[in-house]
């Protein structure tokens, strides 16, 4: 079921507990397998940190890394929540108005549909 909600998603966050590390090294495996369901080397996606246990210059660099944002939240005090919402959706909106090339062909998803250039 988890790949059906990978397909259809246009947007991801990343949540890991900073007192998990294990939580932490699992972004990787779920990027890499929502890259691969979604066929697509590129997905809109935030990074979250809930709990600290892993440094937070670690998971800067996982984000620079992947060329993410990297938002702390906290689910207890509702401590940006919502700035990693909003966050997420501007990278949905980024990813779709940004124009795209497959050999070729450049393409552009747009809410109106999928523009092919050439």
């Amino acid at each position: 079921m988890r790949d059906q909600y990978m397909r259809t998603g246009e947007g991801f966050l990343c949540v890991f507990a900073v007192n998990n590390a294990k939580s932490f090294e699992d972004i990787s495996q779920y990027r890499e397998q929502i890259k691969r369901v979604k066929d697509a080397d590129e997905v809109p996606m935030v990074l979250d940190l809930a709990v600290r246990s892993v440094d937070s210059s670690k998971a800067e660099s996982v984000a620079k890394e992947y060329n993410i944002p990297y938002i702390e939240t906290s689910a207890k005090t509702r401590q940006g929540v919502e700035d990693a919402f909003f966050t997420l959706v501007r990278e949905i909106r980024k990813f779709i108005s940004f124009p795209r090339s497959v050999n070729s062909w450049y393409y552009c998803v747009t809410r109106q549909g999928v523009f092919l250039k050439w």
